[in-house]
């Protein structure tokens, strides 16, 4: 691990070295690799890079992503530090040469950030007034947590993080195994996971004890520290991925609803942590120069407008529009309830209509056999789409009647659709089986039928009978004139572990069934 560990280092320091501008850039102390000792003794490894004038600076603190080191913000450290920021960059206890085990944004974590803080005042020409944390994917989770733990931290950026651990692992009560798999695997291939952390992963694959497992993720949770964030109201900038296959963006949509501090969340195509990744390289990205106006605002007392600017951005999946709005409730001018109706034809297919609901249809699908309506492959189908516009495709003629249901709207009119917001399905259901699963997916079908895939998300229930209300992820997303929106009901996805036997099992969609879609 100490050979592939200086390989790493190597490549990014040498990054950082040609990526950084030349222009205007202040003399620094160049980098300095540290030890820092954590409350129970663990040695954290770190790099610092300061400003070379003389003074108090404003400082900030990069937490590193989950199985990453301190050397991943070496880039963006060289180019802050010239700026005449000081530059902690530390890895996460567990992880490749920091000691101790992986507590997963536990207590230890949580107090090893602000043994960061202590250490940077100690032993650098910081202003311990004007100290900010920034931090991507785990970096960022735990940098939400540090400030509502630390009131010396007085702005956030948390890119690719969470606010709520558990609706990452079992949103809509549906695990989630790629991301699971994804997680455990880099954990043990450059770090030393707890006992802790290996019973909770073996108890969620094997589906057991959901109450310690929420008790557990409850205590790594910002969500659950909102009040202490809104006393000491540090400037909190939260930016995620509509497709985020790790940590779901609908869960950071409550969270910073009920922020009271300066805020501000940006949205964007992609998954978890691919909108922001190419500034790991120096490279201009939209997120990091977000990062940098939201530290000179706030750190380094420069007036860069970003405070006074509308504090949601979402950048649509198919547009290079970047839109503002004062508020989430603003992103959604209004719904359109469309009714879903009785499957019909040779290739059976529902409308969806806004007529009312009709209460008499049933239409019943086989559960447990997949169709190639899905979401694709953690990390690579979204991070694709952010990278070439691409989202998931499928023919919708050939997605399975037998094990799904569809639903087909009329064209967009002239103007086209924009959909904004997070799209509601409501659905009354019966099932063969006392548990199920179903996956809804939401589609722009053009002419040919081909659907491009723009929202979903799965829900588990518990009982024969059921009503389900079943957000789909946020998106951002417009429908062209003439192209329709197709609803896509079925009962497996390989990014979900879903509650469906895998033979002789039936569900059954009723009327009174609707879907509502957010417009601007």
């Amino acid at each position: 691990m100490r050979r592939l560990a200086g390989v790493l280092s190597m490549v990014l320091l040498m990054l950082a070295v040609v990526a950084a501008p030349v222009s205007a850039a202040a003399p620094t102390t160049g980098f300095h690799w540290n030890d820092i000792t954590a409350t129970d003794g663990v040695r954290l490894k770190s790099n610092v890079i300061e400003p070379a004038a003389p003074g108090a600076h404003p400082g900030v603190v990069l937490v590193a992503s989950w199985a990453l080191n301190d050397f991943q913000y070496l880039a963006q450290a060289k180019q802050l530090a010239e700026a005449g920021y000081v530059v902690l960059s530390y890895t996460a206890r567990g992880f490749w040469l920091s000691g101790g085990t992986i507590d997963v944004a536990g207590p230890r974590d949580i107090a090893d950030a602000s043994s960061a803080v202590d250490w940077m005042i100690a032993h650098t020409g910081v202003d311990p007034h004007r100290i900010g944390i920034v931090g991507m994917s785990y970096g960022g989770g735990i940098s939400l947590l540090a400030a509502a733990h630390d009131p010396r931290l007085r702005a956030v950026g948390s890119l690719s993080g969470w606010s709520d651990l558990g609706a990452s692992m079992t949103g809509g009560d549906t695990r989630r195994p790629q991301a699971a798999w994804f997680l455990q695997t880099a954990a043990r291939l450059v770090g030393r996971p707890s006992p802790q952390m290996n019973q909770i992963l073996d108890d969620y694959w094997a589906d057991r004890d959901a109450e310690g497992r929420d008790r557990w993720a409850r205590e790594r949770s910002a969500r659950y520290s909102i009040d202490a964030l809104n006393r000491s109201r540090p400037a909190v900038l939260i930016a995620h991925s509509f497709g985020d296959s790790i940590f779901p963006a609908n869960q950071m949509l409550d969270f910073y609803a009920a922020l009271t501090t300066p805020k501000r969340l940006e949205l964007a195509p992609g998954d978890h942590a691919t909108v922001e990744i190419s500034g790991l390289a120096g490279i201009p990205n939209h997120v990091w120069t977000s990062v940098r106006r939201w530290l000179d605002q706030y750190l380094a007392g420069v007036d860069t407008g970003i405070g006074g600017e509308p504090g949601v951005v979402v950048r649509p999946h198919n547009s290079s529009a970047v839109e503002s709005y004062p508020d989430l409730p603003h992103v959604t001018g209004h719904s359109d309830r469309l009714a879903l109706g009785a499957p019909h034809g040779l290739i059976p297919t529902g409308d969806l209509s806004p007529a009312s609901p009709a209460a008499t249809w049933t239409r019943q699908i086989h559960a447990g056999t997949d169709t190639i309506a899905d979401g694709g492959v953690a990390l690579l189908t979204n991070g694709l789409e952010g990278l070439t516009g691409i989202p998931p495709i499928v023919a919708l003629p050939a997605v399975s009647r037998r094990n799904a249901g569809v639903w087909l709207s009329a064209a967009a009119p002239a103007a086209g659709w924009k959909v904004r917001g997070v799209p509601q399905l409501h659905a009354p259901l019966t099932s063969s089986n006392p548990t199920g699963t179903i996956i809804a997916y939401l589609y722009d079908v053009n002419a040919l039928g081909i659907g491009k895939l723009f929202s979903h998300a799965p829900i588990t229930w518990h009982g024969t009978g059921a009503t389900v209300d079943l957000p789909l992820q946020v998106t951002a997303y417009d429908v062209p004139a003439g192209h329709r929106l197709a609803l896509v009901v079925d009962t497996k996805d390989p990014l979900y572990l879903d509650a469906n036997p895998k033979r002789n099992a039936t569900v059954t969609f009723s009327g009174g069934s609707w879907l509502d879609v957010p417009l601007a």
